[in-house]
């Protein structure tokens, strides 16, 4: 398992603190800041994640780290007619809830502030669940995805859309120098929190991606489990079952 990274190297708080309190502190600006930093190819990755939920017709989704609710926005143009998103992130949802009101989705989409590893929800609960670009926050992967498995129901579909590293050349050395460099300078330009942004930049160096990140998911105790790298490889979709 690759080392964990927290936000705030000072800091006395665990992960899980330290996360919400980045967002909060980043949520004004997150959605503009983030289109820019991907260069708005997340847009194109996130009707990916909806084709392959919509294909499974589910009437229930739960969309974890939903941050400003862009994921599951995206999902509200599937059948379901319950979609929860869930985040630690207090400022982000209300980012979020804004958005959800001015698209008149408030009947269909709830946002409710929640911890991932101790989700508020009975066994079995959802047709689908996604995480875009959470997983690598969680404090405890394992935890967090055993959560996942109980809440998922039987035949379910778990989607994963994270950021991933490039591994051929000259790909990979451009990405590096891009998220090493380049995303901590936007985030000190725009943003009044630099050390967010060189988080997720450091974060995302080190989550474990692609097969490792695979058997991790079969490890827990999903089942079908497959990744489908996106755009050379900046970015990573894991699908899996219960």
């Amino acid at each position: 398992m690759s080392k964990q990274v927290n936000p705030y190297k000072d800091s006395n708080l665990g992960k899980k603190e330290q996360v919400a309190q980045m967002f909060n502190t980043i949520s004004e600006n997150y959605d503009n800041l983030n289109r820019m930093i991907s260069l708005g190819t997340d847009q194109g990755w996130r009707k990916n994640v909806l084709k392959m939920v919509a294909a499974k017709k589910p009437d229930s989704i739960l969309d974890i780290a939903t941050g400003t609710g862009d994921m599951a926005i995206f999902l509200s143009k599937t059948n379901a007619t319950r979609i929860v998103g869930l985040d630690l992130s207090q400022g982000m949802l209300d980012v979020g809830k804004e958005k959800v009101k001015a698209l008149k989705l408030d009947d269909r989409i709830e946002m409710i502030l929640g911890d991932s590893e101790n989700l508020p929800f009975e066994d079995n609960s959802f047709d689908a669940i996604t995480v875009g670009f959470g997983i690598r926050n969680f404090e405890t992967l394992e935890k967090g995805l055993a959560e996942i498995l109980r809440v998922l129901k039987p035949n379910g579909i778990f989607i994963i859309l994270e950021t991933s590293v490039p591994t051929k050349f000259p790909l990979k050395q451009g990405y590096n120098f891009y998220t090493k460099v380049m995303v901590p300078f936007m985030g000190k330009m725009f943003s009044k929190d630099q050390q967010a942004y060189e988080y997720l930049s450091e974060s995302a160096k080190n989550f474990p991606f692609g097969e490792e990140l695979n058997n991790i998911l079969r490890k827990v105790g999903f089942k079908n489990v497959k990744h489908h790298p996106q755009t050379m490889g900046v970015a990573t979709i894991y699908e899996s079952s219960k």
